[in-house]
């Protein structure tokens, strides 16, 4: 019996949530502020390692592809790996694994030694995300998991707006190695902070290779899984680009670029408390709305935005509306499978990072043969059929 489940049995109202329970889920928005800063803080400091190791920025930039696909990989397989494990032990372990990478980053005097570190800290970040991201169920009462998931998704938007920047101006002030080697200081404190306040949480059921197979058959959760790929690729197609963007087509001076992504990510972080608090209500229905409001977005760039002040009201809708809907789709996966949360949980986790990667090749490709509005539309049209196959389907 749960911590919750106790609490249910002696008072008579399930609703009402242990603050120590609350807690855990800032802890576990912790661990996604840590794991998504991990694997971000590379880009902020590309010409620091580069020169450090003797090493070009493309190659640099590897590191980042690699952890994105070694994540994609972990992700559906570790919840089948680690069998009936306390997820409790797991995720300390994950985060363990995150501290020593960084730690060998940090101290690492090759690059090949470096790629290797970065092998494990995709293993880490697709590890913690399938356990994480479902963790609301076990948590908190069922009319609360989708603020509770809420808010372990805020720890990811907030990494982009706060862990990143912090990591590279630490960079930048003290030297890369430093960077790691703090972010190595971080992921000790969450250890003892995961451990002290997390309950023990044994597996419900053991994920099988078959239980993936299983939650693909289940129409809504395939759903869940396709709009994942086609939100995800579509947006980080067009934001791959989204300096060129606001400097060709808005006119933003190169000097506002960093102010004007700084407004976009705090308005992601809103997005995702305000939309998630709505998909608790109505998931559906908010995919298709916010999906659409997106799109619209996107394509307008090319028609309106056309000038500094549109186009920076562009990007702060773009921030808001995109900031809610990763939640809002994984509410959906909740619901779609409430008995086998942690396999489809991975699958989705699968497909978000390959989105990531197939989503700026392919936007590299098409920018390559057109203008960069091009990849504005594409990304629009993309969003678009998110909204037509989540409306098509069922309620779940």
């Amino acid at each position: 019996m749960t911590v919750i489940e106790s609490v249910s049995a002696g008072t008579g109202k399930p609703d009402r949530v242990p603050i120590k329970n609350w807690l855990a889920v800032i802890a576990v928005a912790l661990g996604t502020f840590l794991v998504v800063t991990v694997e971000n803080l590379p880009m902020g400091l590309l010409t620091a390692i580069g020169g450090g190791l003797n090493v070009s920025d493309g190659e640099v930039g590897l590191m980042v592809t690699v952890s994105g696909l070694v994540a994609a990989v972990t992700a559906p397989l570790l919840p089948v790996a680690i069998r009936g494990l306390d997820r409790r032990v797991v995720l300390l372990g994950l985060i363990l694994l995150a501290l020593v990478a960084n730690v060998v980053s940090a101290v690492t005097p090759t690059y090949a030694v470096l790629m290797v570190a970065r092998l494990f800290v995709g293993v880490s970040i697709g590890g913690f995300w399938a356990l994480a991201a479902g963790l609301g169920v076990r948590l908190v009462p069922e009319a609360h998991v989708a603020r509770a998931t809420s808010l372990i998704f805020f720890g990811a938007m907030a990494a982009n707006v706060i862990g990143v920047p912090a990591g590279t101006l630490v960079g930048e002030l003290t030297g890369w190695r430093v960077a790691f080697g703090a972010v190595a200081a971080v992921a000790l404190l969450l250890v003892i902070a995961l451990g002290v306040l997390l309950p023990r949480m044994p597996a419900t059921e053991p994920v099988r290779l078959r239980t993936l197979a299983e939650q693909l058959r289940v129409p809504a959760v395939r759903v869940g899984v396709v709009a994942t790929f086609l939100l995800v690729s579509g947006h980080y197609g067009a934001f791959t680009f989204v300096s060129p963007i606001l400097q060709d087509v808005s006119g933003v001076g190169a000097a506002f670029i960093g102010p004007l992504l700084l407004a976009y990510g705090v308005a992601g972080m809103a997005g995702n408390l305000i939309v998630g608090a709505w998909a608790g209500r109505n998931v559906r229905g908010t995919i298709v709305v916010v999906s659409v409001a997106l799109a619209v977005i996107l394509a307008a760039f090319p028609l309106i935005g056309g000038n500094a002040v549109t186009g920076s009201i562009l990007l702060i809708a773009w921030g808001f509306a995109f900031g809610g809907l990763p939640v809002s789709v994984q509410t959906w996966i909740i619901k779609a499978a409430p008995q086998g949360v942690e396999a489809a949980t991975g699958l989705n986790t699968c497909m978000f990072n390959l989105a990531i990667a197939l989503g700026a090749l392919f936007a590299s490709l098409i920018v390559g043969v057109v203008a960069v509005t091009g990849v504005l539309w594409v990304a629009a049209a993309l969003v678009v059929l998110t909204s037509l196959v989540v409306s098509g389907t069922k309620r779940v």
